[in-house]
Protein backbone atom coordinates (compact mmCIF):
# COMPACT_ATOMS: atom_id res chain seq x y z
CA UNK A 1 0.00 0.00 0.00
CA UNK A 2 0.97 3.73 -0.77
CA UNK A 3 0.07 6.49 0.74
CA UNK A 4 -2.11 7.77 -2.20
CA UNK A 5 -4.19 4.39 -1.05
CA UNK A 6 -4.40 4.92 2.08
CA UNK A 7 -6.10 9.57 1.40
CA UNK A 8 -8.43 7.64 -0.74
CA UNK A 9 -9.36 5.08 2.25
CA UNK A 10 -9.65 8.19 4.21
CA UNK A 11 -11.99 10.32 1.85
CA UNK A 12 -14.85 7.60 1.12
CA UNK A 13 -14.36 6.95 5.21
CA UNK A 14 -15.17 10.29 5.73
CA UNK A 15 -17.70 10.90 2.67
CA UNK A 16 -18.81 7.00 2.74
CA UNK A 17 -19.82 8.38 -1.03
CA UNK A 18 -17.67 7.36 -3.90
CA UNK A 19 -18.63 10.04 -6.51
CA UNK A 20 -17.59 13.07 -3.34
CA UNK A 21 -14.75 11.61 -2.36
CA UNK A 22 -13.28 11.69 -5.97
CA UNK A 23 -14.45 15.44 -6.18
CA UNK A 24 -12.81 16.06 -3.03
CA UNK A 25 -9.55 14.09 -4.56
CA UNK A 26 -9.92 15.87 -7.82
CA UNK A 27 -10.16 12.52 -9.56
CA UNK A 28 -13.08 10.69 -11.15
CA UNK A 29 -14.85 8.30 -9.63
CA UNK A 30 -13.31 4.71 -11.45
CA UNK A 31 -9.58 5.19 -10.98
CA UNK A 32 -10.79 6.39 -6.86
CA UNK A 33 -12.43 2.69 -6.84
CA UNK A 34 -9.84 0.72 -8.19
CA UNK A 35 -7.24 1.96 -5.95
CA UNK A 36 -9.63 0.85 -2.78
CA UNK A 37 -10.53 -2.34 -4.60
CA UNK A 38 -6.44 -2.49 -4.81
CA UNK A 39 -5.82 -1.69 -1.20
CA UNK A 40 -8.71 -4.29 0.24
CA UNK A 41 -7.05 -6.89 -1.92
CA UNK A 42 -3.48 -6.73 -0.55
CA UNK A 43 -4.91 -6.39 3.17
CA UNK A 44 -7.09 -9.15 2.43
CA UNK A 45 -10.38 -8.10 4.01
CA UNK A 46 -12.94 -5.52 2.64
CA UNK A 47 -13.26 -2.20 3.84
CA UNK A 48 -16.78 -1.01 3.01
CA UNK A 49 -20.35 -2.38 2.37
CA UNK A 50 -21.29 -1.25 -1.10
CA UNK A 51 -24.67 -0.96 -1.62
CA UNK A 52 -26.31 0.62 -4.68
CA UNK A 53 -28.05 3.01 -2.78
CA UNK A 54 -25.31 3.55 0.35
CA UNK A 55 -21.87 2.60 1.44
CA UNK A 56 -20.79 1.82 5.01
CA UNK A 57 -17.39 0.91 6.38
CA UNK A 58 -17.00 -2.96 7.59
CA UNK A 59 -16.35 -3.36 11.47
CA UNK A 60 -12.56 -3.70 10.58
CA UNK A 61 -12.18 -0.53 8.42
CA UNK A 62 -14.23 1.39 11.61
CA UNK A 63 -11.15 0.32 14.05
CA UNK A 64 -8.16 0.96 11.14
CA UNK A 65 -9.62 4.40 10.58
CA UNK A 66 -7.95 6.19 13.35
CA UNK A 67 -4.88 4.26 13.05
CA UNK A 68 -4.64 5.71 9.24
CA UNK A 69 -5.55 8.99 10.22
CA UNK A 70 -2.68 8.89 13.14
CA UNK A 71 -0.13 7.58 10.47
CA UNK A 72 -1.52 10.84 7.69
CA UNK A 73 -0.40 12.80 10.32
CA UNK A 74 2.39 11.92 11.07
CA UNK A 75 3.73 11.99 7.04
CA UNK A 76 1.59 15.46 7.27
CA UNK A 77 4.10 16.51 9.78
CA UNK A 78 7.47 14.92 8.42
CA UNK A 79 7.98 18.06 6.44
CA UNK A 80 7.77 20.55 9.28
CA UNK A 81 9.75 17.93 11.29
CA UNK A 82 12.40 17.83 9.07
CA UNK A 83 13.34 21.87 9.26
CA UNK A 84 13.03 21.70 12.63
CA UNK A 85 15.57 19.10 12.81
CA UNK A 86 17.76 21.01 10.58
CA UNK A 87 17.45 24.23 12.76
CA UNK A 88 18.26 22.49 15.50
CA UNK A 89 15.03 22.90 17.26
CA UNK A 90 14.10 19.06 17.28
CA UNK A 91 16.41 16.23 17.60
CA UNK A 92 18.81 14.89 20.22
CA UNK A 93 21.87 16.66 22.04
CA UNK A 94 24.14 14.11 24.01
CA UNK A 95 26.15 15.89 26.25
CA UNK A 96 28.50 14.78 28.92
CA UNK A 97 30.05 16.62 31.88
CA UNK A 98 32.10 16.35 35.33
CA UNK A 99 30.81 16.48 38.45
CA UNK A 100 32.23 19.70 39.38
CA UNK A 101 30.69 21.32 36.29
CA UNK A 102 27.04 20.30 38.15
CA UNK A 103 27.78 22.72 40.83
CA UNK A 104 29.14 25.95 38.12
CA UNK A 105 27.94 26.19 34.51
CA UNK A 106 25.71 23.06 33.80
CA UNK A 107 22.56 23.98 35.56
CA UNK A 108 22.33 27.39 33.38
CA UNK A 109 23.57 25.85 30.55
CA UNK A 110 20.69 23.06 30.68
CA UNK A 111 18.17 25.51 31.89
CA UNK A 112 18.91 28.62 28.59
CA UNK A 113 19.33 25.35 26.29
CA UNK A 114 15.85 23.41 27.19
CA UNK A 115 14.07 27.14 28.13
CA UNK A 116 15.25 27.90 24.30
CA UNK A 117 14.40 24.02 22.49
CA UNK A 118 12.28 22.49 24.61
CA UNK A 119 11.68 19.86 21.63
CA UNK A 120 15.22 18.41 21.98
CA UNK A 121 15.98 15.32 23.37
CA UNK A 122 18.89 16.70 26.18
CA UNK A 123 20.97 13.33 27.42
CA UNK A 124 22.65 14.11 29.95
CA UNK A 125 26.19 11.68 31.39
CA UNK A 126 28.50 12.60 34.22
CA UNK A 127 31.71 11.26 33.65
CA UNK A 128 35.69 12.05 33.96
CA UNK A 129 37.36 14.37 31.60
CA UNK A 130 39.46 11.33 29.87
CA UNK A 131 36.65 9.22 29.62
CA UNK A 132 34.52 12.24 27.88
CA UNK A 133 37.32 12.80 25.32
CA UNK A 134 37.75 9.24 24.43
CA UNK A 135 34.02 9.14 23.83
CA UNK A 136 34.05 12.33 21.53
CA UNK A 137 37.55 11.15 19.84
CA UNK A 138 35.30 7.76 18.83
CA UNK A 139 32.40 9.53 17.50
CA UNK A 140 30.52 9.14 20.78
CA UNK A 141 28.17 11.87 21.98
CA UNK A 142 27.69 16.00 21.04
CA UNK A 143 29.85 17.31 23.46
CA UNK A 144 32.00 17.15 26.96
CA UNK A 145 32.47 19.88 29.75
CA UNK A 146 36.10 18.94 31.04
CA UNK A 147 38.75 20.29 33.37
CA UNK A 148 41.01 22.17 30.82
CA UNK A 149 44.44 20.69 30.99
CA UNK A 150 47.19 22.83 30.06
CA UNK A 151 49.84 20.64 30.24
CA UNK A 152 48.29 17.93 27.18
CA UNK A 153 47.03 18.44 24.02
CA UNK A 154 43.61 17.55 23.01
CA UNK A 155 43.26 15.51 20.11
CA UNK A 156 43.01 16.85 16.28
CA UNK A 157 39.68 16.37 15.67
CA UNK A 158 38.43 17.98 18.97
CA UNK A 159 37.92 21.58 20.07
CA UNK A 160 38.04 22.85 22.92
CA UNK A 161 36.21 26.37 24.51
CA UNK A 162 36.78 27.89 27.89
CA UNK A 163 33.64 28.28 29.94
CA UNK A 164 34.41 29.49 33.44
CA UNK A 165 37.82 30.06 35.60
CA UNK A 166 37.45 29.74 39.05
CA UNK A 167 39.55 29.64 42.00
CA UNK A 168 40.62 26.76 44.30
CA UNK A 169 38.81 27.05 48.00
CA UNK A 170 39.00 24.79 51.06
CA UNK A 171 36.28 22.26 51.86
CA UNK A 172 37.38 21.44 55.55
CA UNK A 173 35.41 19.67 58.15
CA UNK A 174 33.35 21.76 60.66
CA UNK A 175 34.20 19.99 63.55
CA UNK A 176 38.06 20.11 62.92
CA UNK A 177 37.10 24.22 63.36
CA UNK A 178 35.08 23.97 66.47
CA UNK A 179 38.40 21.94 67.65
CA UNK A 180 40.69 24.67 66.71
CA UNK A 181 42.42 22.48 64.66
CA UNK A 182 42.48 24.77 62.12
CA UNK A 183 43.71 28.26 61.63
CA UNK A 184 41.54 29.78 59.98
CA UNK A 185 41.93 33.65 60.91
CA UNK A 186 39.29 36.21 59.11
CA UNK A 187 37.46 33.29 57.07
CA UNK A 188 40.73 32.08 55.27
CA UNK A 189 42.55 28.82 55.42
CA UNK A 190 46.51 29.36 56.36
CA UNK A 191 48.88 27.68 54.00
CA UNK A 192 50.44 26.09 57.52
CA UNK A 193 47.14 24.53 58.19
CA UNK A 194 46.50 23.46 55.06
CA UNK A 195 50.02 21.46 54.31
CA UNK A 196 49.51 20.30 57.48
CA UNK A 197 46.32 18.61 56.82
CA UNK A 198 45.42 15.24 55.47
CA UNK A 199 44.01 15.42 51.52
CA UNK A 200 40.85 14.17 49.94
CA UNK A 201 41.37 14.66 46.00
CA UNK A 202 40.64 12.86 42.42
CA UNK A 203 42.97 10.12 41.64
CA UNK A 204 45.55 11.37 38.66
CA UNK A 205 44.21 9.11 36.72
CA UNK A 206 40.73 10.47 36.47
CA UNK A 207 41.53 14.21 36.64
CA UNK A 208 45.52 14.62 36.02
CA UNK A 209 45.08 18.84 35.60
CA UNK A 210 42.87 19.17 38.73
CA UNK A 211 44.79 16.49 40.42
CA UNK A 212 48.28 18.09 39.62
CA UNK A 213 46.86 21.97 40.27
CA UNK A 214 46.00 20.83 43.57
CA UNK A 215 49.63 18.93 44.62
CA UNK A 216 51.85 21.68 43.48
CA UNK A 217 49.92 23.89 45.29
CA UNK A 218 51.10 22.10 48.37
CA UNK A 219 54.32 21.82 47.07
CA UNK A 220 54.70 25.51 46.43
CA UNK A 221 53.65 26.27 50.08
CA UNK A 222 56.30 24.27 51.56
CA UNK A 223 54.16 21.42 52.03
CA UNK A 224 54.63 17.24 51.75
CA UNK A 225 51.35 15.57 50.28
CA UNK A 226 49.50 13.12 52.35
CA UNK A 227 46.61 11.95 50.39
CA UNK A 228 43.97 10.19 52.82
CA UNK A 229 41.45 9.41 50.26
CA UNK A 230 40.89 9.24 46.55
CA UNK A 231 37.30 9.92 44.76
CA UNK A 232 36.05 10.47 41.94
CA UNK A 233 32.93 12.23 42.38
CA UNK A 234 32.85 15.73 44.09
CA UNK A 235 29.80 14.82 45.86
CA UNK A 236 31.96 11.86 47.59
CA UNK A 237 34.86 14.03 48.43
CA UNK A 238 32.88 16.03 49.98
CA UNK A 239 31.03 13.20 52.26
CA UNK A 240 34.74 12.29 53.06
CA UNK A 241 35.35 15.42 54.44
CA UNK A 242 32.34 15.57 56.44
CA UNK A 243 33.35 12.40 58.25
CA UNK A 244 36.71 13.85 59.13
CA UNK A 245 39.01 12.30 56.66
CA UNK A 246 41.14 15.01 55.17
CA UNK A 247 40.50 18.35 53.93
CA UNK A 248 39.67 18.97 49.74
CA UNK A 249 40.89 21.85 47.33
CA UNK A 250 37.96 22.07 45.54
CA UNK A 251 36.22 24.79 43.13
CA UNK A 252 34.34 27.77 44.59
CA UNK A 253 31.40 26.70 43.10
CA UNK A 254 31.31 23.59 45.56
CA UNK A 255 29.67 26.48 47.83
CA UNK A 256 26.50 25.61 46.50
CA UNK A 257 26.68 22.21 47.56
CA UNK A 258 25.73 23.21 50.90
CA UNK A 259 26.69 19.18 53.61
CA UNK A 260 26.20 19.21 57.52
CA UNK A 261 29.24 18.94 59.33
CA UNK A 262 31.25 20.84 56.03
CA UNK A 263 32.70 24.62 55.78
CA UNK A 264 34.22 26.56 52.88
CA UNK A 265 37.14 28.78 53.25
CA UNK A 266 39.14 31.09 51.08
CA UNK A 267 42.70 30.15 50.97
CA UNK A 268 44.90 32.51 52.60
CA UNK A 269 47.54 32.69 50.28
CA UNK A 270 46.92 33.41 46.26
CA UNK A 271 45.77 30.01 45.26
CA UNK A 272 45.10 28.60 41.75
CA UNK A 273 42.50 28.85 39.57
CA UNK A 274 40.53 25.79 37.65
CA UNK A 275 39.47 26.28 34.16
CA UNK A 276 36.60 24.13 32.83
CA UNK A 277 35.52 24.22 29.11
CA UNK A 278 33.98 22.50 26.09
CA UNK A 279 34.94 20.12 23.94
CA UNK A 280 33.62 18.89 20.65
CA UNK A 281 34.23 17.33 17.26
CA UNK A 282 35.96 19.68 14.75
CA UNK A 283 33.90 18.56 11.92
CA UNK A 284 30.01 17.68 13.70
CA UNK A 285 27.85 19.69 11.73
CA UNK A 286 24.84 18.66 13.81
CA UNK A 287 22.49 21.03 14.34
CA UNK A 288 21.42 20.93 17.90
CA UNK A 289 25.07 21.17 18.32
CA UNK A 290 25.46 24.43 16.41
CA UNK A 291 22.80 26.25 18.62
CA UNK A 292 23.96 24.84 21.93
CA UNK A 293 27.45 26.27 20.78
CA UNK A 294 26.18 29.20 20.25
CA UNK A 295 24.26 29.55 23.43
CA UNK A 296 27.74 28.32 25.74
CA UNK A 297 29.90 31.60 25.96
CA UNK A 298 31.97 31.59 28.80
CA UNK A 299 29.29 31.86 32.19
CA UNK A 300 31.37 33.00 34.62
CA UNK A 301 34.93 34.52 35.35
CA UNK A 302 36.90 34.93 38.64
CA UNK A 303 40.27 35.86 38.70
Amino acid sequence: MDVRQLRHFVAVAQTLHFSLAAQRLCMTQPPLSQSIMALERELGAPLFVRTKRSVALTAFAEQWLPQVLAALEGIDRLGNTAQAMLRGQAGKLELSFVSTADYSVLPALVEQFRRSYPDVELSLMEATSDVQIGALSEGRGHAGIVIANPGASIPDQLVYRTLVVEPLIAAVPEAWLSEGRLDFGGGRLSAAAMIASPLVVFPRRAAPAFYDLVTEYYTACGGRLHIAQHAIQMQTIISLVSAGMGIALVPASLRNLARSGVRYLDLDSHGPHLETGLVYRRNDTTPTLANFLLMAEPAWVSR
